[in-house]
């Protein structure tokens, strides 16, 4: 007998299943019937526990695959499907299910935190903006540092289980013959391929339909809950791909009725300011809520009116995107972010509008420019420079954040040392939650509430911050007032603050977060208005706006600066004659009478309609409308190299 010399590593044995030369004979009746057995459990197991996770109730968890018409079992064939392909690409039997398992539930997890703290699902496009939450890690870490220690370590310990794990099981399980592994891929691909070509919600497929996977692409949250996390988010890849509205065509964009106002700007033209305040809301709002002295008396002193947001508690981008454009999110695809999947050509803005009329057309960041890609969309939208943290002059921080009073002397800065006309777009950062307790060591505001300590402590944090940002708008008023140029300044809050707990504690809200679906016009008032405010230094502030959509505030701005335009004045004011809110699911006249779920109805107004198609033509189609709503465009339109 040989002996194996000390420290030589013991040759890993090569099985072949059904190979008796190998030595493994399982000596067992039907090991094909077995393994699809084993396999169809093992999906089982793993889709419960996906959609256990996702929901967070295990008795809605059997609820789900217990109901005949929720797609449960079509997800486990799938899955089933998807480990068999794998095992034949691996070469083990059951080996895919240490790629499948881990990846699926890590998704599940996160997916889970997303709808706790955002109120929205997962969807495939949040990936693209990874970097971002990586950038405000430490800022959970600041507010629970022991969940992240926790979360570190068990992130750690899997990956060194997965990996021990992957040599035992490949030292141990007998390798599949070249007959085993292309019957598998015979079996999988087809069926996997067939279920893709199935899967585009915008089309009609007969055989989904038998499966009751039905896409409700206007309620993500319903979507989701209906047809399962796995399947739902397969569902929204293709949002990627927006669709023409129905009967697009050159003819159809013809047809568009025109204002025949003109672009014009008034001989002394007025510099223009806007400054989208972060999370910036009234937290006086809060029931049995008392906050001294008041965080915001030069908002409440000036108010014009309430921003509507189209978003909660997160999702900036997004209330940029229908401020700067004039365009709306409602006819984008649910979940959708413009900034990281749409932008990337030149799109029509304010800046290229004004910068076309002489105007020094700059943008404002204390944050990094890469943060939902505006470094490139600022460009894409005619901005002739970006000041982010990597080319302003180092800020001063106000807690852990660039402050609002250190972006308020940037922004008088910028503007009295141009000769020109200026428009200047600045997005605060000071005050982005999370809101944890003690953030400042010197807090001027007390609150008082019937909560808990931590609550009210992460209300201080938020309310301290609210007070700074109304100190930086009075501010700007001072400095205004002062100025011999006419000076028109918009301020409002991008969306309410994620206070989560705060929300749940004073009453004002049921969860951590709004519904996306609220259930009546009132409720989705109070939980998307945050304060808007337009003032000249001219004429004082602008009264009486009532709620608009952050689409509405190139239409408000430009008036209040005696500035016309063919879409921003013409189109958006024709329009803001019969609605001031066009949300996914809301519709809003000027006199308030609501249009819930108007998007799911046979006949839309031709109005709205009419909004989507010149949306879509200057986003996606062949630029129609170009020369008749946005002249500056034309023959300008030169790509960026970012």
């Amino acid at each position: 007998m040989a002996r194996i010399r000390k420290g030589t590593a013991k040759p890993v044995p090569q099985f072949l299943e059904d190979d008796p030369s190998t030595g493994y004979l399982p000596g067992r009746p039907w090991p094909t019937v077995r393994y699809g057995l084993a396999t169809l459990l093992v999906s089982a197991l793993l889709v419960f526990a996906i959609e256990w996770i996702v929901r967070g109730d295990f008795f809605g968890t059997v609820d789900f695959f217990l109901q005949p018409f929720k797609p449960g079992w079509t997800t486990i064939i799938v899955f089933a499907l998807v480990l068999v392909g794998l095992d034949a690409v691996l070469g083990r039997s059951h080996q895919s299910l240490m790629i499948v398992a881990p990846l699926t539930l890590a998704l599940a997890f996160v997916g889970h935190q997303k709808s706790h703290y955002l109120g929205d699902p997962l969807y495939p496009t949040d990936f693209l903006f990874a970097r971002q939450i990586m950038a405000l890690m430490p800022l959970l870490v600041r507010e629970r540092p022991w969940t992240a220690i926790m979360l570190a370590a068990a992130i750690v310990g899997g990956l060194a289980l997965l990996v021990y794990g992957w040599r035992t099981w490949r030292r141990r399980v007998p390798i599949l013959s070249r007959k085993g592994r292309l019957a598998r891929l015979a079996l999988a691909v087809p069926l996997l391929a067939f279920f893709v070509s199935i899967m585009d919600y915008a089309t009609f497929s007969w055989t989904r339909d038998r499966l009751q996977i039905i896409p409700i692409m206007w309620d993500q949250k319903e979507n989701y809950a209906s047809n399962g996390f796995a399947l739902a988010f397969a569902m929204n890849v293709p949002m990627a791909h927006v669709s023409a509205p129905p009967g697009y065509s050159d003819k159809t964009m013809a047809a568009i009725q025109r204002s025949g106002v003109a672009a014009s700007v008034p001989d002394e033209k007025p510099d223009i300011v806007v400054v989208m305040s972060e999370s910036f809301w009234d937290p006086t709002q809060l029931p049995g809520v008392s906050i001294k002295p008041d965080p915001i008396p030069t908002v409440r002193a000036l108010r014009s009116g309430s921003m509507f947001s189209p978003e909660f508690g997160g999702m900036t981008a997004n209330i940029e995107f229908e401020a700067l454009t004039g365009f709306s999110n409602a006819f984008l695809p649910a979940g959708s972010i413009p900034y990281q999947q749409y932008v990337r050509t030149p799109t029509p803005s304010l800046a290229t509008f004004l910068k076309s009329e002489g105007y020094r057309a700059r943008a404002i960041h204390p944050g990094t420019n890469w943060f939902w890609n505006r470094g490139a969309v600022y460009a894409d939208f005619g901005f002739s420079d970006f000041r982010s943290e990597e080319t302003l002059p180092p800020m001063e921080k106000r807690g852990p954040l660039a402050s609002d009073a250190a972006m308020t002397d940037e922004i008088i800065r910028e503007a009295d040392a141009s000769d020109d006309p200026v428009f200047l777009f600045a997005v605060s950062l000071q005050n982005h939650g999370p809101y944890e307790p003690y953030r400042y060591y010197n807090p001027t505001h007390s609150v008082d509430a019937p909560i808990s300590s931590w609550a009210r402590e992460s209300l201080l944090s938020y309310a301290e911050g609210s007070g700074d940002a109304d100190r930086g708008l009075q501010r700007l008023v001072d400095w205004a007032k002062k100025r011999e140029r006419p000076t028109i300044i918009a301020f409002f809050g991008d969306h309410l603050p994620p206070l989560g707990p705060v929300y749940v504690e004073t009453g004002f809200l049921k969860d951590n977060v709004a519904p996306r679906k609220e259930p009546n016009p009132e409720a989705a008032l109070e939980h998307h208005d945050t304060p808007l405010v337009i003032w000249s230094n001219r004429s004082g502030p602008v009264q009486n706006l009532g709620a608009v959509s952050p689409a509405f505030l190139p239409y408000h701005i430009l008036t209040t600066a005696g500035i016309t335009h063919p879409y921003y004045t013409g189109f958006l004011g024709a329009l803001r004659e019969h609605y001031r809110v066009v949300d996914r699911n809301l519709l809003l006249t000027p006199a308030g009478e609501a249009t819930p779920d108007w998007a799911r109805q046979k006949q839309i107004d031709p109005k709205i309609n009419d909004f989507r198609l010149i949306q879509y033509d200057m986003m996606f189609g062949k630029r129609h409308s170009a020369p008749d709503f946005f002249p500056e465009t034309v023959d300008k339109l030169v790509a960026h190299t970012s």
